[in-house]
Protein backbone atom coordinates (compact mmCIF):
# COMPACT_ATOMS: atom_id res chain seq x y z
CA UNK A 1 0.00 0.00 0.00
CA UNK A 2 1.56 3.44 -1.03
CA UNK A 3 1.08 6.91 -0.48
CA UNK A 4 4.33 8.89 -1.39
CA UNK A 5 7.19 6.89 0.63
CA UNK A 6 9.24 6.56 -2.92
CA UNK A 7 12.74 6.60 -0.62
CA UNK A 8 11.42 3.73 1.36
CA UNK A 9 9.82 1.78 -2.06
CA UNK A 10 12.99 2.40 -3.77
CA UNK A 11 14.70 0.75 -0.78
CA UNK A 12 12.55 -1.96 -0.16
CA UNK A 13 12.64 -2.82 -4.12
CA UNK A 14 15.84 -2.82 -3.93
CA UNK A 15 16.09 -5.39 -1.28
CA UNK A 16 13.93 -7.80 -2.24
CA UNK A 17 14.46 -7.65 -5.68
CA UNK A 18 16.87 -11.08 -5.85
CA UNK A 19 13.63 -13.09 -4.66
CA UNK A 20 10.18 -11.82 -6.00
CA UNK A 21 8.70 -11.99 -9.05
CA UNK A 22 6.20 -9.50 -8.59
CA UNK A 23 5.43 -6.54 -6.34
CA UNK A 24 1.75 -5.55 -6.59
CA UNK A 25 1.41 -1.72 -5.19
CA UNK A 26 -2.17 -0.18 -4.56
CA UNK A 27 -2.50 3.55 -4.45
CA UNK A 28 -6.07 5.07 -3.09
CA UNK A 29 -7.35 8.29 -4.07
CA UNK A 30 -8.45 9.41 -1.11
CA UNK A 31 -6.94 9.20 2.06
CA UNK A 32 -8.25 7.32 5.33
CA UNK A 33 -10.25 9.85 6.63
CA UNK A 34 -12.01 10.12 3.32
CA UNK A 35 -10.21 13.43 2.18
CA UNK A 36 -9.36 13.08 -2.02
CA UNK A 37 -5.90 12.48 -2.47
CA UNK A 38 -3.73 13.21 -5.65
CA UNK A 39 -1.99 9.98 -7.22
CA UNK A 40 1.91 10.06 -6.97
CA UNK A 41 3.38 6.92 -7.44
CA UNK A 42 5.75 7.55 -11.01
CA UNK A 43 6.91 4.20 -12.43
CA UNK A 44 9.59 6.52 -13.75
CA UNK A 45 11.17 6.35 -10.73
CA UNK A 46 11.42 2.97 -10.42
CA UNK A 47 12.23 2.01 -14.22
CA UNK A 48 14.42 -0.52 -12.86
CA UNK A 49 11.27 -2.20 -11.85
CA UNK A 50 8.76 -1.60 -14.03
CA UNK A 51 8.80 -5.07 -15.42
CA UNK A 52 7.88 -6.55 -12.13
CA UNK A 53 5.35 -3.75 -10.94
CA UNK A 54 1.76 -3.92 -10.82
CA UNK A 55 0.44 -0.74 -10.05
CA UNK A 56 -3.06 -0.78 -8.69
CA UNK A 57 -5.43 2.58 -8.38
CA UNK A 58 -8.14 2.31 -6.00
CA UNK A 59 -10.61 4.99 -6.93
CA UNK A 60 -13.85 3.15 -5.33
CA UNK A 61 -14.71 3.33 -1.80
CA UNK A 62 -15.66 0.64 0.83
CA UNK A 63 -19.58 0.32 1.12
CA UNK A 64 -21.80 0.93 3.86
CA UNK A 65 -19.16 3.63 4.84
CA UNK A 66 -21.14 5.07 8.14
CA UNK A 67 -22.88 8.51 7.75
CA UNK A 68 -22.37 10.97 10.35
CA UNK A 69 -25.80 12.35 11.84
CA UNK A 70 -25.83 15.72 13.31
CA UNK A 71 -27.29 14.05 16.46
CA UNK A 72 -24.82 11.89 17.26
CA UNK A 73 -22.47 12.42 20.55
CA UNK A 74 -18.89 12.91 19.90
CA UNK A 75 -17.98 9.41 21.04
CA UNK A 76 -20.04 8.29 18.20
CA UNK A 77 -19.05 10.64 15.62
CA UNK A 78 -15.27 9.70 16.81
CA UNK A 79 -16.48 5.84 16.77
CA UNK A 80 -17.73 6.17 12.94
CA UNK A 81 -15.18 7.75 11.88
CA UNK A 82 -12.55 5.22 12.99
CA UNK A 83 -14.88 2.37 11.42
CA UNK A 84 -14.95 4.42 8.59
CA UNK A 85 -10.76 4.70 8.47
CA UNK A 86 -10.58 0.99 9.17
CA UNK A 87 -12.86 0.16 6.36
CA UNK A 88 -11.05 2.71 3.53
CA UNK A 89 -7.57 0.87 4.81
CA UNK A 90 -8.65 -2.81 4.90
CA UNK A 91 -10.55 -1.98 1.66
CA UNK A 92 -7.24 -0.63 -0.53
CA UNK A 93 -4.77 -3.78 1.28
CA UNK A 94 -7.66 -5.84 0.19
CA UNK A 95 -7.08 -4.60 -3.52
CA UNK A 96 -3.88 -6.23 -3.92
CA UNK A 97 -5.30 -9.20 -4.12
CA UNK A 98 -6.25 -8.43 -7.73
CA UNK A 99 -2.56 -8.20 -8.47
CA UNK A 100 -2.25 -12.07 -8.03
CA UNK A 101 -4.09 -12.92 -11.32
CA UNK A 102 -1.18 -14.53 -12.87
CA UNK A 103 0.21 -16.00 -9.71
CA UNK A 104 -0.18 -19.74 -9.94
CA UNK A 105 -1.48 -21.36 -6.52
CA UNK A 106 1.46 -22.34 -5.03
CA UNK A 107 3.46 -19.29 -5.48
CA UNK A 108 3.83 -17.50 -2.21
CA UNK A 109 2.31 -14.07 -1.81
CA UNK A 110 3.74 -11.65 1.01
CA UNK A 111 1.83 -9.22 2.15
CA UNK A 112 3.67 -5.91 3.91
CA UNK A 113 2.85 -2.44 3.84
CA UNK A 114 5.75 -0.61 2.38
CA UNK A 115 7.67 -0.17 5.63
CA UNK A 116 7.88 -3.84 6.64
CA UNK A 117 10.62 -5.23 4.57
CA UNK A 118 11.29 -9.26 5.18
CA UNK A 119 14.34 -10.63 5.04
CA UNK A 120 14.39 -13.24 2.73
CA UNK A 121 17.97 -14.35 2.57
CA UNK A 122 17.64 -17.51 4.98
CA UNK A 123 13.92 -17.51 4.67
CA UNK A 124 12.16 -21.31 4.16
CA UNK A 125 8.29 -21.54 4.00
CA UNK A 126 6.99 -24.27 5.67
CA UNK A 127 3.70 -24.72 7.78
CA UNK A 128 0.48 -23.12 6.42
CA UNK A 129 1.68 -19.63 7.06
CA UNK A 130 4.97 -17.91 7.78
CA UNK A 131 4.70 -14.38 10.04
CA UNK A 132 8.08 -12.12 10.17
CA UNK A 133 9.08 -11.12 13.70
CA UNK A 134 11.21 -7.29 12.57
CA UNK A 135 12.98 -5.34 14.58
CA UNK A 136 11.65 -1.67 14.35
CA UNK A 137 13.04 1.44 14.21
CA UNK A 138 11.04 4.85 14.57
CA UNK A 139 12.43 8.37 12.45
CA UNK A 140 16.05 6.87 11.63
CA UNK A 141 16.76 3.67 9.99
CA UNK A 142 19.61 3.14 12.93
CA UNK A 143 16.74 3.89 16.15
CA UNK A 144 16.03 0.82 16.95
CA UNK A 145 12.65 0.71 19.67
CA UNK A 146 14.02 -2.43 21.56
CA UNK A 147 10.69 -3.38 23.87
CA UNK A 148 8.70 -4.16 20.37
CA UNK A 149 9.06 -7.25 18.19
CA UNK A 150 6.61 -6.20 15.17
CA UNK A 151 5.08 -8.98 13.12
CA UNK A 152 4.52 -7.32 9.97
CA UNK A 153 5.00 -9.29 7.00
CA UNK A 154 3.20 -12.37 6.32
CA UNK A 155 2.98 -15.60 3.78
CA UNK A 156 1.44 -18.24 2.80
CA UNK A 157 0.51 -19.52 -0.69
CA UNK A 158 -1.80 -17.70 -3.14
CA UNK A 159 -3.98 -21.20 -2.71
CA UNK A 160 -4.59 -20.41 0.96
CA UNK A 161 -5.15 -16.80 0.83
CA UNK A 162 -8.83 -15.64 1.24
CA UNK A 163 -7.73 -11.93 1.31
CA UNK A 164 -4.64 -9.33 2.47
CA UNK A 165 -7.13 -8.57 5.12
CA UNK A 166 -7.81 -11.77 6.35
CA UNK A 167 -3.55 -12.85 6.53
CA UNK A 168 -3.26 -9.49 8.25
CA UNK A 169 -5.82 -10.27 10.71
CA UNK A 170 -5.00 -13.85 12.45
CA UNK A 171 -3.50 -13.82 15.31
CA UNK A 172 0.65 -13.64 16.13
CA UNK A 173 0.55 -16.96 18.18
CA UNK A 174 -0.01 -21.00 16.99
CA UNK A 175 -3.25 -22.53 18.77
CA UNK A 176 -2.80 -26.45 20.28
CA UNK A 177 -4.49 -28.67 18.19
CA UNK A 178 -6.95 -29.45 21.30
CA UNK A 179 -8.16 -25.78 21.02
CA UNK A 180 -12.15 -26.81 19.55
CA UNK A 181 -12.66 -23.12 18.49
CA UNK A 182 -10.05 -22.49 15.77
CA UNK A 183 -11.99 -25.19 14.24
CA UNK A 184 -14.62 -22.36 13.59
CA UNK A 185 -12.39 -19.27 13.46
CA UNK A 186 -10.21 -17.36 10.85
CA UNK A 187 -8.49 -15.76 12.83
CA UNK A 188 -7.11 -18.56 15.08
CA UNK A 189 -4.84 -21.10 13.33
CA UNK A 190 -2.12 -24.11 14.58
CA UNK A 191 0.63 -24.11 11.77
CA UNK A 192 2.04 -20.49 11.71
CA UNK A 193 5.61 -20.07 11.17
CA UNK A 194 7.66 -17.77 13.47
CA UNK A 195 10.39 -15.83 11.29
CA UNK A 196 13.50 -14.98 13.59
CA UNK A 197 15.21 -11.47 12.77
CA UNK A 198 12.24 -11.47 10.23
CA UNK A 199 13.50 -8.34 8.92
CA UNK A 200 13.33 -4.06 9.43
CA UNK A 201 9.86 -2.50 10.49
CA UNK A 202 11.02 1.11 9.46
CA UNK A 203 8.26 3.63 10.94
CA UNK A 204 7.78 7.23 10.84
CA UNK A 205 10.91 7.78 8.69
CA UNK A 206 9.87 10.94 7.97
CA UNK A 207 10.21 14.91 9.02
CA UNK A 208 8.03 15.61 12.00
CA UNK A 209 5.72 17.61 9.63
CA UNK A 210 5.27 15.07 7.52
CA UNK A 211 4.63 12.53 10.38
CA UNK A 212 2.06 14.93 11.81
CA UNK A 213 0.38 15.12 8.01
CA UNK A 214 0.83 11.44 8.16
CA UNK A 215 -1.10 11.05 11.81
CA UNK A 216 -3.69 13.77 10.94
CA UNK A 217 -5.19 11.85 7.50
CA UNK A 218 -4.58 8.37 8.01
CA UNK A 219 -6.32 5.28 10.51
CA UNK A 220 -5.80 6.40 13.71
CA UNK A 221 -6.35 10.48 13.19
CA UNK A 222 -9.52 10.20 15.38
CA UNK A 223 -6.80 9.40 18.41
CA UNK A 224 -4.31 11.56 16.88
CA UNK A 225 -6.27 14.55 16.88
CA UNK A 226 -8.08 14.05 20.47
CA UNK A 227 -4.25 13.52 21.58
CA UNK A 228 -4.04 16.80 21.16
CA UNK A 229 -0.41 16.46 19.33
CA UNK A 230 0.95 19.08 17.06
CA UNK A 231 3.98 19.49 14.63
CA UNK A 232 6.05 20.96 17.54
CA UNK A 233 5.44 17.59 19.63
CA UNK A 234 6.82 15.63 16.70
CA UNK A 235 9.68 17.95 16.11
CA UNK A 236 10.43 17.52 20.27
CA UNK A 237 9.92 13.31 20.00
CA UNK A 238 12.28 12.92 17.58
CA UNK A 239 14.81 15.50 18.82
CA UNK A 240 14.56 13.58 22.43
CA UNK A 241 14.37 9.95 20.33
CA UNK A 242 11.22 8.97 21.81
CA UNK A 243 8.74 6.53 20.56
CA UNK A 244 5.78 8.22 19.14
CA UNK A 245 3.25 5.87 21.40
CA UNK A 246 3.10 3.22 23.76
CA UNK A 247 2.76 0.43 21.28
CA UNK A 248 1.50 -1.56 24.68
CA UNK A 249 -1.53 0.72 26.22
CA UNK A 250 -5.09 0.31 25.40
CA UNK A 251 -5.81 1.75 21.69
CA UNK A 252 -8.47 3.79 23.55
CA UNK A 253 -6.29 5.62 26.20
CA UNK A 254 -5.17 9.09 25.83
CA UNK A 255 -2.36 8.55 27.69
CA UNK A 256 -0.82 6.22 24.63
CA UNK A 257 0.55 9.33 23.05
CA UNK A 258 2.84 10.04 25.76
CA UNK A 259 6.40 9.60 24.56
CA UNK A 260 8.51 7.46 27.25
CA UNK A 261 10.50 4.90 25.67
CA UNK A 262 13.52 5.61 24.68
CA UNK A 263 14.88 4.90 20.92
CA UNK A 264 18.31 3.13 20.82
CA UNK A 265 20.80 4.10 18.20
CA UNK A 266 22.21 0.66 16.44
CA UNK A 267 25.24 -0.56 14.25
CA UNK A 268 25.01 -1.14 10.79
CA UNK A 269 25.45 -4.79 11.02
CA UNK A 270 21.88 -4.28 12.56
CA UNK A 271 20.71 -2.95 8.89
CA UNK A 272 19.68 -4.51 5.78
CA UNK A 273 22.77 -5.17 3.03
CA UNK A 274 21.60 -3.01 0.22
CA UNK A 275 21.16 -0.01 3.03
CA UNK A 276 24.47 -0.62 4.29
CA UNK A 277 26.15 -0.83 0.75
CA UNK A 278 24.46 2.43 -0.51
CA UNK A 279 24.89 4.43 2.78
CA UNK A 280 25.33 7.75 0.96
CA UNK A 281 22.29 7.61 -0.62
CA UNK A 282 20.74 7.26 3.02
CA UNK A 283 22.41 9.16 4.88
CA UNK A 284 20.56 11.94 6.22
CA UNK A 285 17.83 9.23 7.44
CA UNK A 286 20.76 7.87 9.78
CA UNK A 287 21.14 9.15 13.30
Amino acid sequence: MYYDEDMLLDLRLNILNNYVKKFVITESTYLHNGSPKKLKFDIKKFSKFKDKIKYIVVDKHPANIEELNSGDTQHQKNSKLLINALKRENFQRNKLQDGLSEASDEDLVIISDVDEIPDLKNFIHKDMFSFFKQKMFYYKFNLLHEKIVWVGSRACKKKYLLSPQWLRNIKNKSYQFWRFDIAFSKKKYRKINFIDNGGWHFSSIKSPEDIHFKMSNFLHHVEYEVSGLGVDDMKKMVNEKKVLYNHSADKRDVNKWKASVPLKKVTNLELPKYLIENIEKYKVWLD
